[in-house]
């Protein structure tokens, strides 16, 4: 990364949402990696498990909307405060007084999504800060805190074998509440930050048909990250029969990928395009999930083509957004919000598809088939804009950045 992307922004303010990104998508999948301790003290079936991991998801993708309203109005430093306070409250409640039914771990399932919402604050929150031409490497730094998914994966299971999994909800008040202190101290909203616009104003952008198709792009490429992140410590405990500690393992691989690849995937937009990036990702994900649901003979084969397929999925999620800013650049707060909201829909969309076709069929086949269908969809969709946003609002004129 060259020097003038460092010169053009403001790099405390990039870290600052970097982990308060990271932090709070370790909370919003927590309850994955800790779903077989879990489901086998509270005795859930196997639908269960898949809505218990994916509540955090439909919440997180809910509240973004709500959570990008507060970014416009509140400017983003602000709204991410709150934000942190909820979440640490819940997880404080949570600990102290214990989680002993189904009902009560949904509860707690929906607080958590508050958690998931922050990326409707830490992506404005570093976006605004830099030009057109850095948009997809800034949103690709920030929008790696998704890391946080493999932090929960790879200590969640351990601590819950060493000290049970209610005191893992405590445990992690201690990262959180450091991290909030970072971000309170470095943390700056950008002087370029829009005037607040009147709520019926935020309905708007959805009548302009791009808004649909990033929400749905994403859907798939977030949705698939995300769905994964939840469900995969599941997937090889009920597949391959690994021990909660060593599908955390696996599954933090996984995820390590995906995230990584985030910002890079932003970086290889800004050179390429964005649309040329997401029509080589969405054919390699669909390839690569659809080889996972042949359901493979060794969990190491089912691992290698789950890194690939995260791979690709995270290198989409940073194509995606280095074009949002481009097209919706004014009101970048709703539309991260709005496109945010379809990539957490996507997940508890793949991750209850999950649960319900193990429940179903005794397998997941039927669910990981039906999401490859679903990105060689969102590759038809790309192809079928392509000509239309690169004459338009992507001509090299007026974007100022690859389309």
């Amino acid at each position: 990364m060259d020097r003038s992307f460092w010169r053009a922004g403001h790099t405390p303010t990039l870290l600052s949402a970097f982990l308060y990104f990271d932090l709070a998508f370790m909370v919003w999948v927590l309850l994955g990696p800790l779903a077989i301790h879990i489901a086998r003290d509270l005795g859930l079936s196997p639908a269960q498990k898949g809505l218990m991991v994916a509540t955090p998801l439909l919440a997180g993708a809910l509240l973004r909307l709500v959570m990008g309203v507060l970014v416009d109005h509140l400017k983003p430093k602000k709204a991410g405060a709150i934000g942190q306070l909820i979440v640490m409250a819940a997880l404080a409640a949570a600990w102290l007084l214990g989680v002993h039914s189904f009902s009560q771990v949904m509860v707690l399932a929906v607080f958590l999504g508050v958690a998931g919402a922050s990326f409707a604050v830490a992506l404005p929150l570093a976006s605004r800060w830099y030009p057109p031409e850095h948009q997809g490497a800034a949103m690709g730094i920030a929008g790696a805190g998704n890391s946080g998914t493999a932090i929960a994966a790879l200590f969640a299971p351990t601590l819950a074998g060493m000290f049970g999994w209610n005191a893992v909800f405590g445990l992690v008040l201690i990262p959180l509440v450091l991290v909030f202190i970072v971000y309170m101290v470095f943390a700056k909203d950008s002087p370029n930050c829009p005037p607040p616009k009147k709520l019926g104003e935020y309905l708007t952008v959805l009548k302009d048909k791009d808004a649909w198709w990033f929400m749905f792009f994403y859907s798939v490429t977030f949705g698939g990250f995300s769905g994964l992140a939840s469900s995969l410590t599941v997937y090889f405990n009920d597949q391959y029969g690994l021990s909660p500690v060593q599908a955390g393992f696996y599954t933090a691989m996984c995820v390590f990928a995906g995230s990584l690849m985030r910002p890079i995937g932003g970086t290889v937009a800004d050179r390429i395009g964005g649309i040329r990036s997401l029509l080589v990702m969405y054919t390699l994900a669909a390839i690569c999930l659809y080889v996972v649901s042949l359901n493979l003979s060794q969990a190491w084969m089912a691992l290698g083509a789950l890194v690939a397929g995260m791979l690709w999925l995270g290198m989409g999620n940073g194509a995606v957004f280095q074009l949002v800013p481009q097209r919706f650049r004014k009101e970048i707060g709703v539309m991260t919000g709005l496109v945010g909201m379809a990539g957490g829909i996507g997940g508890f969309c793949l991750a209850t598809g999950l649960g319900y076709s193990k429940q179903a069929t005794g397998g997941y086949s039927l669910g990981l088939t039906i999401f490859a269908a679903l990105a060689l969809f969102a590759w038809v969709g790309l192809l079928s804009v392509k000509q239309r946003w690169r004459t338009t609002w992507g001509a090299a004129h007026i974007a100022g950045a690859k389309v």
